[in-house]
């Protein structure tokens, strides 16, 4: 998978982060990392087929999803990741995939993308042993890793 691949999906991220949460998250710098799975992390993985294979996944704290999918409802405070929150994060997910599939359909490139798979702490497992990352850091909120996993 290509580098540049992760642009439309950093792009949608912002965009849609600033239309449902209210806040301009900023990027950090792009980086090749390990792939690592951490304990009271909430991760989203999109699959994708077509000219682009792969997945795009991201992942952050509970704590910074619990304040996500809280300004998702209108500030309705949830203490705990339940059915309700899961949901919510798997819709914003699907609003980034579905933005960046569109993205990359008007550059030309031919993608469908799976529904999201929410994975709470341990229970993901990627296949990948590398990513191409970069974090967005949402003021007062926390950090969002987006990450392209490269097989």
């Amino acid at each position: 998978m290509k580098a540049e691949y992760i642009n439309p999906f950093l792009d949608a991220a912002i965009n849609v982060i600033e239309q449902v949460i209210q806040i301009r998250p900023t990027t950090g710098q792009l980086q090749i990392k390990e792939v690592q799975v951490f304990d009271q992390y909430v991760w989203i993985d999109i699959g994708m087929t077509g000219q682009m294979t792969g997945n795009i996944v991201f992942g952050l704290h509970e704590s910074v999803a619990l304040k996500m999918v809280s300004a998702m409802m209108g500030g309705f405070v949830l203490t705990e990741l339940d059915e309700i929150g899961h949901s919510a994060i798997s819709e914003l997910g699907n609003m980034i995939g579905g933005n960046a599939s569109t993205i990359l359909y008007n550059q030309g490139v031919k993608v469908d993308i799976t529904p999201p798979k929410v994975l709470q702490s341990t229970a993901g497992h990627f296949n990948a042993k590398q990513a191409l990352s970069v974090p967005l850091m949402m003021e007062g909120i926390g950090d969002l890793d987006i990450q392209v996993l490269i097989s």
